[in-house]
């Protein structure tokens, strides 16, 4: 049985990429600061008959996605799809003229810095192989900068970069067998039913399995 490894994981788009994933065939290993909170995720995927286990990972600590991702290889085994989408509500948000080296730099170590520590657990096995997925989330901002809304300047400055990172890997990587994709979500997730995340967890699929695009952009 596959895994998958989310790096990030809540209530909201965690719960349904893992949902789906996991109707699908795999093992979800749920990943964030605080896994006690994840245990009504990790009960409600149970019931649905999916296998699924909480651990701690902090996306601004190198040495907790090292130990976070150990931990669902020991108990699940390889993972097959990494996905990163951690969201901070306390991290500043300001506009493009109120960026500063402090506030960004906070924005780079928990988008990009985070994933990259991440994907160094993963891509080695993944390139071995010669088959993986990993997926990463940011908001529209970093495809749109200039449609967003202006306090979105720093996160998307930071998410640009996660998005440039990711892809220019996928170039890298593709040949091997590995896939990285992007997805942006330009919406307040679930302020309707076309907007929920159940609604939005298919991209994540799409990318997984179609391998046809590399990025997906929703709303």
């Amino acid at each position: 049985m596959s895994v998958i490894a989310i790096l990030g994981a809540g209530q909201g788009m965690g719960q349904a990429i893992g949902k789906l994933f996991g109707k699908r065939g795999h093992k979800v290993a749920l990943l964030s600061r605080d896994p006690a909170k994840l245990e009504p995720v990790v009960a409600e995927l149970a019931a649905a008959g999916i296998e699924a286990g909480a651990f701690r990972a902090d996306v601004t600590d190198e040495a907790s996605i090292k130990s976070g991702l150990a931990a669902v290889k020991e108990r699940f085994g390889a993972i097959d799809v990494l996905e990163y989408s951690p969201s901070n509500a306390t991290l500043p948000q300001g506009s493009a003229s109120q960026i500063t080296r402090n506030t960004l730099q906070q924005w780079f170590d928990f988008q990009l810095f985070g994933a990259i520590a991440a994907v160094a657990e993963v891509l080695p096995d993944m390139l071995e192989r010669k088959s993986g997925t990993i997926l990463v989330t940011t908001g529209a901002a970093s495809v749109r900068p200039e449609a967003a809304y202006p306090a979105f300047a720093i996160a998307g400055v930071a998410m640009g970069a996660l998005r440039n990172w990711a892809l220019a890997l996928h170039t890298e990587v593709a040949a091997s067998g590995v896939q990285v994709g992007h997805v942006a979500i330009g919406t307040f997730i679930g302020q309707s039913a076309e907007t929920s995340a159940d609604a939005i967890a298919p991209l994540y699929w799409d990318l997984h399995t179609e391998r046809d695009a590399l990025e997906r952009v929703f709303g």
